[in-house]
């Protein structure tokens, strides 16, 4: 296969030392007699053979300094990296999230759940969705996590503005969809839903309509019910109609290892990338050197002179 060169145009230049080689190799070897000693020259082609390599040596640097400005390229070696994953988090901040949990609240729980999450899926972009009768986009899809780390004591329950009391779940996966397919122009998608109760907007159907439309856009759900209550039907068909999981965590502990178990059943997937062409300059530069060297040597002794 030819080295390809970054401009390949630049190569006609090589006529230059080619034309210079054919005149050392070429030119007619008259003896020189000088008046003052009036001796004869003599020849022999071992010596004229020697003495043109040595002539030769010029011609072949330039030789290489026209093929490294021409810039001969290389393929590296194919590389791998990391397929990422569009993550949405979708957490529920109705007052039922202020129900004891562990140490501390639901949403507490949750949110350090979500920040531990964080750390084993470095590399994957988040978004954090906050909702209840309304919906609040807290931070866009990002590969930084730092904004979903400083959330939570901006939007506890207690905090949240009014509009926020109830749990609409059918509003907040739509609103989720939304926007990871304006944003999740490339990798996988995934809704990660935690509630604790029920919602009235996804019966009468709208589950399934809402279950048809995120496996449209190739959106996985899964949800966790943080609540001693049992998961509704209509949250399990979605999960399961996407090709997620439900889970019911018992306590703080459970939650995290909830989380865990998504990111077992969610695996980091490395994807093949094409190889890129690099610059091969070494070959050429070892050979370059090598011939200035041998050509300054030459210099000490095997060169024409007129006596």
């Amino acid at each position: 296969m030819a080295l390809p060169f970054t401009y390949p145009s630049l190569l006609s230049l090589l006529v230059i030392p080619l034309v210079l080689l054919v005149r050392v190799w070429r030119r007619p070897d008259y003896p020189v007699t000088l008046p003052f000693d009036h001796a004869e020259s003599r020849g022999g082609w071992t010596l004229r053979v020697v003495l043109n390599l040595a002539e030769s040596l010029p011609p072949c640097v330039l030789v290489i300094a026209i093929l490294v400005l021409a810039g001969p390229q290389e393929l590296g070696k194919p590389t791998t990296r990391r397929k990422l994953t569009n993550i949405e988090f979708c957490v529920d901040i109705s007052g039922s999230m202020t129900a004891s949990f562990g140490e501390g609240s639901r949403y507490d729980a949750s949110m350090e759940a979500i920040n531990s999450f964080l750390d084993f899926r470095t590399g994957d972009a988040f978004g954090l969705t906050f909702f209840g009768n309304s919906v609040l986009h807290w931070t866009p899809l990002t590969s930084d996590g730092s904004a979903i780390r400083c959330a939570p004591p901006y939007m506890r329950p207690e905090n949240a503005p009014p509009g926020f009391g109830g749990t609409e779940i059918g509003k907040a996966l739509l609103a989720c969809q939304r926007r990871l397919v304006q944003q999740a122009n490339a990798g996988d998608r995934m809704i990660v839903l935690v509630s604790d109760g029920f919602s009235a907007d996804l019966s009468g159907g709208k589950a399934d309509e809402i279950s048809r439309q995120l496996k449209d856009n190739n959106i996985s759900v899964y949800a966790i019910h943080i609540a001693e209550t049992s998961i509704p039907n209509e949250i399990v068909n979605i999960a399961s109609y996407t090709g997620g999981e439900v889970f019911n965590p018992g306590d703080d502990n459970a939650l995290k290892l909830v989380f865990e178990r998504i990111d077992r059943m969610e695996p980091a997937e490395l994807e093949k990338m094409a190889a890129e062409s690099m610059d091969y300059f070494l070959p050429f530069c070892i050979a370059g050197l090598g011939l200035i060297g041998t050509g300054t040597l030459c210099l000490f002794g095997l060169r024409f002179v007129p006596w």
